[in-house]
């Protein structure tokens, strides 16, 4: 099973991946929090502007981990039928509620006052470390492509096969690109040495280090 040391020498193996694929005016979005190390090293590379897309998970009642769908910036909402039927739909409601709760906070406390980065006319490169279900990329390709961005990619260091072909399959997605998808896919963590928690700290320290253009 191939592993990444951490996130960052994902990244950097992502960026070389990327190198001549079709990215007119790039933009670097990364899916908060543990998207961003993996993100930045991409936003580096192609000497792009950083910004985070912010994306909630809907787990299923008493198991989080599992996804029913995500939710994302400006009213974005995917479901993932074959999961949410296992719960009422009060309980997708509430949790519902209670995520999109904490999507504005997280909105207001990783850019404060500062508006998201303008996509139209440009490439979102949206970045994660890793896709599960593929719910919370979904999404994002969706916002993305509602802030008007010509091109959408999707980018991330390793993958489930099905929800990566499900991603690729999207009318709003241009192109995925993805350094491993194994078979038999359990977690993302299992495919990293260190897959420690990312903290708000250091995604605010790597969104101001590429507005102050220290990237």
């Amino acid at each position: 099973m191939e592993q990444f040391r951490n996130r960052i020498e994902a990244g950097r193996r992502l960026a070389v991946a990327l190198e001549g694929h079709d990215l007119p005016h790039p933009v670097v979005l990364g899916l908060p929090r543990g998207g961003v190390p993996v993100a930045d090293q991409v936003a580096r590379a192609l000497d792009a502007p950083l910004d985070v897309l912010v994306v909630r998970k809907l787990g299923l009642p008493g198991q989080p981990e599992v996804a029913m769908g995500a939710i994302g910036e400006q009213g974005a909402r995917v479901v993932n039928e074959d999961i949410a039927g296992h719960a009422a739909p009060a309980d997708l409601a509430r949790v519902e509620q209670r995520e999109r709760d904490e999507l504005t906070t997280r909105v207001r406390r990783f850019r404060g006052d500062l508006p998201p980065l303008d996509l139209a006319g440009c490439t979102a490169v949206i970045v994660d470390d890793g896709i599960a279900t593929g719910a919370t990329a979904r999404v994002a390709c969706l916002v993305a492509r509602a802030r008007g961005a010509t091109r959408v990619v999707v980018a991330t260091p390793v993958a489930a096969p099905d929800s990566l072909a499900s991603i690729a399959a999207m009318p709003e997605v241009d192109e995925v690109v993805c350094l491993s998808t194994p078979r038999g896919f359990m977690a993302v963590g299992m495919h990293y040495l260190d897959f420690g928690q990312t903290t708000d700290a250091e995604v605010l320290a790597l969104l101001a280090a590429s507005r102050a253009g220290d990237g």
